[in-house]
C-alpha cells in the first residue's frame, strides 16, 4: 500500500520558536480515532504509522491540533478506553517509537498533539488491579473502589453503570464488590488514595516528556466518588435526557449526586494543572458527562488559572436539533454560568451518532452548520470524517464490536456506526483504508465521499471545510472574539464577533427557503473570503438563499 508523501509545507509556528501559551483559545482540533484512520500494515486496524502517512490530509485542513483517541496497551473490550498499561503503545497500533515519530511529524507541520487520558478507571487486566484484588492487605489494596456487600449480599448502594446494570461487581477473591462506571472489566480507581493520584500524575509527566501538547481527559467528572457510598436519589421523569446515556438506559433514572462530580475532584485537577504548568504551552480539555449540571461543572472545573483550560459537555452532541434559538440559549447560558472558563464545542465525536444523521442534514445544511460551529466563541473539535460530510454507517449486529450496542440492541445500536474506517479512495472494497478486511466494514455509501474524490472537486464539502477554516484563521475575531447574538429563531441566526477593534457580522439561513435578515446599523463591507455565494444588500436588508450565510466586516 502506498501513501502520499508526509513531507508538506511547514505551517504555523516552528517547534523551536517560543510557544504561545494561549494557542488553544479558539483553536481547531481534529479528533483521530486511530483504529479507523489508516491501516499501514494490512491487519485491518488503523495504527500510528497510518496517522503519520495521512498527516498531509490533516495539515491541508488548516487545523491547529490533533486529539488522538487511546492507543495504550489494552485488551480492547472498550477499544482502548480500558487501559492495561498507561506507559506503552498497544502493539496493534505500533510502538513508542512510532508515537515519537508521529509527534515529530505533527510538530514539523505546525500541528499540536493532544492525547486521550483515561484516568477514572483501568482494565481489570492492569497489574494494579490484579494486585489490588489479590487481598485486602496488599500494597495496592485500596487503589480501587472496594466495598462490602449489604447483609443480604446485594451491592453496597444503588449506583448504576453507564453500560447498563449495577455499577458494582462481586469479586470472589476479595469477597467484596468493586465499582465500575462502565464495563465490569473497567474497575474504577480510588482517587481518595493519595498514591493513586501520585501515580496518575506521573503518567501525565511520562507523556509530556515525550512531547505531547496536552490532554483530552475522558470522563473527567467521574474521578472521585462519595466516600460514604450514599444512594443516588431518583430523578423526576421530566428532567431525564439522553445527553449522557441513551434513553433506553435506566442510568437516566437517577440524579447522580454521589457516584461522580464530587467536590473533592477539584483538588486533583489542581494537582494535574500544576504538573502541566511545568511544561510550556500545554492545554487540557475535559469531557464532562453530566446531564443535569453540565455547565455548572464546566464552570467549576475551569474557574481561575489552576484547573482545566477547557471543558465540554453534551449540549451539541445530543439528538436535539440546534435551531437558532437553541444555539442562542446554549451560548448565552454558557456565558452566564461559565464566567471564567473557555468553551469547547463539537457536533460529533467517537461516542455519538454522526451529526449529519442525528439532525437529518442535507449536503448544503452540513456546510452551513459547519460554518456555525466554526463561528462560535470557543475552541472547536472536528471528528474525523466530519470534513467529508459522512453520515452514520449502518453496522449489522453480526459485525458489531461495541459492547454498549450489543447490550441495548436494537433500540440503541451502539457507537460503531460513527467509528467505521475513513474512505480515502473510491476504488477498492475498503476505500484505501486497508488491503485487508477492516475491523469494521467501510460503508459503501461513504466511498463516493472519499478524500480522493472530494480533493479534486473545488466545490466539495472537504474543500468547504478547508476554505472555511482558512477564513476563520484570517479573522481572529471568529476564533477569539466576544460574541453578541442579534437574532436567533428557527429561520435565521445572526451574530457579531469582535476582537481588537474588529467586528465581524455572521448571518446564517438555517432553512431550505430564502430568508431576509436586517443589516445592523453601521458601515459594513461584505467579506467575500467566506466560501458562500455573495448575498445582496438592499435598503438595509440581507437576502439569503437557502442554507447560505453572509459575512461582513465593520469599516
Amino acid at each position: 500500500m502506498s501513501f502520499a508523501d508526509p513531507q508538506v509545507e511547514l505551517r504555523g509556528q516552528a517547534r523551536g520558536d517560543v510557544p504561545d501559551p494561549d494557542w488553544w483559545r479558539g483553536a481547531v482540533i481534529y479528533q483521530i480515532y486511530p483504529r479507523s484512520f489508516q491501516d499501514s500494515n494490512d491487519d485491518g486496524i488503523g495504527d500510528l504509522s497510518g496517522i503519520i502517512h495521512r498527516m498531509p490530509h490533516v495539515a491541508s485542513l488548516g487545523v491547529d491540533a490533533i486529539w488522538i483517541s487511546p492507543f495504550f496497551r489494552s485488551p480492547m473490550l472498550d477499544y482502548g478506553y480500558d487501559v492495561s498499561d498507561y506507559r506503552d503503545v498497544d502493539p496493534i497500533f505500533g510502538s513508542l517509537g512510532d508515537f515519537d515519530a508521529l509527534v515529530e511529524c505533527a510538530h514539523g507541520l505546525g500541528i499540536k498533539v493532544l492525547i486521550d487520558l483515561v484516568l477514572s478507571h483501568t482494565s481489570e487486566q492492569h497489574p494494579w488491579f490484579r494486585e489490588s484484588r489479590a487481598s485486602r492487605t496488599n500494597a495496592r489494596a485500596d487503589w480501587y473502589v472496594w466495598a462490602d456487600a449489604k447483609p443480604d449480599g446485594t451491592p453496597p448502594n444503588n449506583w448504576l453503570s453507564i453500560f447498563g446494570g449495577s455499577a458494582w461487581e462481586w469479586d470472589g477473591e476479595r469477597m467484596q464488590y468493586y465499582m465500575h462506571n462502565f464495563l465490569t472489566e473497567q474497575p474504577d480507581l480510588n482517587f481518595h488514595c493519595a498514591e493513586v493520584q501520585d501515580e496518575l500524575l506521573n503518567v501525565a509527566r511520562f507523556w509530556l516528556d515525550r512531547g505531547v501538547d496536552g490532554f483530552r481527559l475522558d470522563t473527567v467528572n467521574f474521578y472521585v466518588h462519595d466516600k460514604e457510598l450514599r444512594d443516588n436519589p431518583p430523578l423526576d421523569p421530566e428532567h431525564r435526557n439522553d445527553n449522557t446515556a441513551p434513553s433506553v438506559n435506566p442510568y437516566n433514572f437517577q440524579d447522580h449526586l454521589y457516584d461522580k462530580t464530587r467536590p473533592e475532584n477539584l483538588e486533583f485537577l489542581r494537582r494535574l494543572r500544576a504538573v502541566m504548568d511545568e511544561y510550556p504551552a500545554i492545554t487540557s480539555v475535559g469531557e464532562v458527562g453530566e446531564s443535569q449540571r453540565g455547565m455548572e461543572t464546566q464552570r467549576d472545573y475551569t474557574a481561575g488559572d489552576d484547573l482545566l483550560h477547557m471543558a465540554y459537555d453534551f449540549d451539541f452532541l445530543s439528538s436535539q436539533y440546534p435551531s437558532g434559538s437553541r444555539i442562542k440559549a446554549i451560548l448565552e447560558r454558557f456565558d452566564r454560568i461559565v464566567t471564567e472558563g473557555w468553551a469547547c464545542w463539537a457536533f460529533s465525536n467517537h461516542d455519538v451518532v454522526r451529526h449529519r444523521t442525528r439532525w437529518n442534514l442535507s449536503e448544503a445544511s452540513v456546510r452551513l452548520h459547519a460554518a456555525v460551529l466554526l463561528c462560535m466563541k470557543g475552541t472547536v473539535c472536528i471528528y474525523q470524517g466530519e470534513e467529508l460530510g459522512l453520515s452514520e454507517a449502518y453496522v449489522p449486529y453480526e459485525d458489531l464490536h461495541d459492547p454498549y450496542g450489543k447490550r441495548f440492541w436494537p433500540k440503541f445500536k451502539g457507537r460503531d456506526g460513527c467509528r467505521t474506517p475513513i474512505p480515502w479512495t473510491r476504488e477498492g472494497a475498503h476505500g484505501g483504508f486497508s488491503d485487508a478486511k477492516p475491523w469494521l466494514p467501510v460503508a459503501v455509501e461513504h466511498l463516493d465521499r472519499a478524500v480522493g474524490v472530494q480533493d479534486a472537486d473545488p466545490d466539495s464539502t472537504l474543500n468547504f471545510y478547508r476554505d472555511f477554516i482558512a477564513f476563520r484563521r484570517a479573522h481572529p475575531a471568529l476564533a477569539k472574539g466576544t460574541l453578541t447574538v442579534l437574532r436567533a429563531d428557527d429561520d435565521v441566526l445572526s451574530l457579531i464577533r469582535e476582537h481588537d477593534g474588529t467586528r465581524v457580522l455572521c448571518v446564517f439561513n438555517l432553512t431550505d427557503a430564502g430568508q431576509v435578515a436586517e443589516l445592523p446599523g453601521g458601515d459594513w463591507q461584505q467579506d467575500l473570503g467566506a466560501p458562500f455565494s455573495a448575498q445582496e444588500q438592499d435598503k438595509g436588508e440581507i437576502r439569503l438563499p437557502p442554507w447560505q450565510a453572509y459575512f461582513a466586516v465593520a469599516r
